[in-house]
């Protein structure tokens, strides 16, 4: 909020190189929101992703949680007014690397009732296969 009425009161002042600084400021605010957001959606479309290869098998409630990820990376990062997207699909899959972390941390905690701790999980599961399904299950789903 303090973005905006500083931006008024360069406006006012006819500041238009310090108007547009915090226009650009605002920007780079609202596209990081954006990829904060998808990065969310990556972890949670990892944690079932990851457990379903763990456990070897799937439930509803995983499929679920999968579909609703790949829609949510998808609107969130479509830009709605002037077309493209926030993040490309090159970004997207350096935050899949990202995700893939913090997604191990939690599918360790949810799979087989917690039994294995996060090194002993990860022996567990084919990293390369999960992500190679997650990248082919959002390249489908745009």
């Amino acid at each position: 909020m303090y973005e905006l009425q500083e931006l008024r009161a360069k406006i006012e002042a006819k500041d238009y190189q310090g108007a547009l600084a915090i226009i650009d400021e605002l920007e780079e605010m609202s596209k990081d929101d954006k990829l904060n957001k998808i990065y969310s959606y990556l972890v949670v479309l990892l944690i079932h992703l990851i457990k379903q290869n763990a456990e070897d098998r799937s439930t509803i409630s995983w499929e679920r949680s999968i579909k609703n990820s790949l829609k949510y990376i998808k609107k969130t990062n479509k830009r709605r007014r002037f077309g493209g997207y926030y993040a490309s699909t090159n970004e997207i899959l350096e935050m899949l690397d990202e995700a893939y972390e913090d997604a191990l941390d939690e599918a360790a905690y949810e799979a087989f009732g917690g039994a294995y701790d996060r090194d002993e999980f990860n022996n567990m599961v084919r990293e390369n296969v999960i992500k190679k399904q997650a990248i082919a299950l959002i390249r489908d789903s745009y």
